[in-house]
């Protein structure tokens, strides 16, 4: 079906790889801006960094473990992390882009912003921004409470399969999204028509969590390395990862070791508002280089289950803007933007 082959072919080209807290100083989005004074040798100083979701969240977890990593490090001081959620992303992406010139400013973002600034039409895209680096990838988890009936994929997909519109599906993303994207593609490869998909679109991890402890979707499709304390703690169970390879720390099979042909990751990034200088721009991707060299970030990959994609610069801003176009003509052609 046409449908299922664009499907595929998004998670395909839209760099999702088919075949891959700590806590800085948490402020609100109206908080002051502090200035800038760091010196080209001094640490860099006074960077605010937005989530544009929930917190809890993948992309809130991972602005504050980097902003603890760079206050660990001293390779950054007095980095700031605020969150500034709605509508999947894109009420963030629309202050960073009104925000021209501000160096002091950057967002986490990864490819759920990528869908979101179509599905919802957002006049800001990600390519009127300063691309800065891309820092992670990681596999989506199939996760229940533990509460569920489910006790492994197999269960689940058998009662999935008898009818699929009664099992609700959660996502910490939007249509076109990596937690949208991912159920889509199970439910193919295990014989489900996805239109047939009762997915429920939740503004961020933090949202998603309460309905999957109080049992309110009956699956869940997110990283999990945004759930590992409740994973940890056996609040929240792991029915299958979709790497390629086993997510250290997490005791659960993936899915091609169930039987299930499907291998997804996803990526996180950050960028910085349009018309910040070129030095400016260098100062921050050099803090950031600092911080993936540094010991204290390795150590987070391995606590996240994350796997280290980091790329800066021209690459980056390639590949940035080969997301955005990707995923851009696969959600007009399924109606979706």
């Amino acid at each position: 079906m046409r449908r299922l082959n664009v499907l595929r072919a998004l998670a395909v080209t839209a760099g999702i790889a088919l075949a891959a807290t700590g806590c800085g100083v948490t402020g609100s989005a109206d908080a002051a801006k502090p200035s800038s004074n760091s010196s080209a040798s001094g640490p860099l100083t006074g960077l605010r960094i937005m989530v544009p979701n929930t917190p809890g969240g993948g992309y809130d977890t991972t602005a504050r473990t980097a902003a603890k990593v760079m206050g660990d490090t001293k390779t950054a001081t007095n980095v700031e992390v605020f969150n500034l959620a709605g509508a999947g992303g894109t009420v963030g992406l629309a202050r960073l882009v009104n925000e021209k010139g501000n160096k002091d400013l950057a967002m986490l973002m990864g490819l759920g912003v990528v869908g979101a600034s179509y599905t919802n039409k957002s006049e800001a895209k990600l390519t009127g921004t300063t691309p800065l680096a891309r820092l992670i990838q990681e596999p989506g988890a199939i996760m229940v409470g533990k509460d569920s009936p489910y006790k492994t994929i197999d269960d689940l997909v058998k009662a999935w399969k008898e009818d699929p519109s009664k099992i609700a599906v959660g996502g910490g993303s939007s249509p076109g999204g990596p937690d949208h994207l991912l159920p889509m593609q199970l439910a193919k490869a295990v014989g489900i028509d996805p239109k047939k998909v009762n997915f429920v679109s939740f503004d961020g991890g933090g949202d998603l969590l309460p309905a999957i402890l109080g049992n309110k979707v009956g699956f869940a499709a997110s990283g999990a390395g945004e759930y590992i304390a409740q994973i940890k703690s056996g609040e929240v169970r792991v029915l299958a990862t979709s790497g390629e390879s086993r997510l250290e720390g997490v005791d659960a099979p993936t899915l091609k070791e169930s039987k299930i042909d499907l291998v997804f990751t996803n990526w996180r990034g950050i960028v910085a508002p349009p018309g910040v200088s070129d030095a400016d721009r260098d100062r921050i991707v050099d803090t950031l280089t600092k911080m993936h060299g540094s010991e204290e970030w390795k150590a987070a990959l391995k606590t996240r289950g994350w796997t280290d994609a980091f790329i800066t610069g021209d690459e980056f801003k390639t590949f940035l803007t080969d997301q955005d176009k990707r995923v851009a003509d696969v959600l007009k052609e399924l109606g979706l933007a």
